[in-house]
């Protein structure tokens, strides 16, 4: 999963998409997801990273990672969803 290439993102969450001239904001997690999809890092690699940092169980990070990339998808801020 990549963000489209287009996206800028900033430290603090701030997403801007520059074809729609829609932007973002997002809380910590969601900063951390984008980040490691930014690092080029696979679906399982991310969810290792967030059972890693976070006290919860895989069915509930997969979940949750499963609509916010159908929330990145819908807004176009990349082109294919899991």
């Amino acid at each position: 999963m990549k963000l489209n290439k287009n996206i800028a993102v900033s430290e603090n969450g701030f997403i801007f998409n520059p074809l729609s001239g829609d932007s973002f904001s997002t809380n910590p997690i969601g900063q951390e997801i984008v980040r490691l999809m930014k690092e080029g890092k696979e679906r399982k690699e991310i969810v290792s990273a967030l059972m890693d940092k976070y006290a919860t169980d895989e069915a509930t990070i997969e979940k949750d990672l499963s609509d916010f990339f159908q929330m990145l998808f819908s807004y176009q801020l990349i082109n294919e969803h899991e």
